[in-house]
């Protein structure tokens, strides 16, 4: 159960009083996994996320990830690639001031973690990434061997450039 705390000055038959009201909210997911964690004697649950949220899309010559890591040290993130394998992990640490009486705690901590398999057309050697803001900002370029290029094609007349990209359809005539 989520708890919400606020004080409340009032006036009760002449007399000031102050008086703490508190509404709960019951989520019945949360309270599923720990009853879960508690028959299955694991440990109490962890408050890590199960995923992070990326956006992903092409401008030009890269791929773009961007990934929601809000809170999270930049000093913990962590990308590496082993084969065709791009690994971003971060760390969000819980508070740990002296004195500390948590109301409510919501805010997921532990480790994140997300795989992604790239393509082998994309030049893992010069991925970029940059941490701003609470968003992680990949960058992948594509491979100077998988970008879109012209082929010239010779004929007996002359040269001809043709697009790599385009289907050139026609009739094919013969003459004898």
């Amino acid at each position: 159960m989520l708890a919400h705390c606020s004080s409340v000055a009032t006036m009760a038959a002449g007399f000031d009083e102050e008086v703490t009201e508190v509404s709960l909210t019951f989520d019945p997911y949360r309270e599923m996994d720990r009853l879960a964690s508690q028959l299955l004697g694991t440990s109490a649950p962890t408050r890590s996320p199960r995923w992070m949220p990326m956006d992903l899309y092409r401008v030009d010559d890269h791929y773009v990830v961007t990934i929601d890591l809000p809170g999270v040290d930049p000093g913990s993130i962590d990308l590496n690639v082993d084969g065709n394998t791009l690994t971003i992990s971060a760390e969000r640490s819980l508070r740990s001031d002296e004195g500390v009486q948590w109301l409510a705690q919501e805010r997921p901590v532990g480790s994140y973690l997300r795989q992604l398999q790239l393509g082998d057309g994309l030049d893992v050697e010069k991925i970029q990434a940059s941490y701003d803001s609470g968003v992680l900002t990949v960058t992948i370029p594509v491979a100077e061997r998988a970008r879109p290029r012209r082929i010239t094609v010779e004929s007996g007349g002359g040269r001809t450039a043709v697009d790599a990209n385009r289907t050139v359809q026609g009739e094919v005539t013969s003459s004898n």
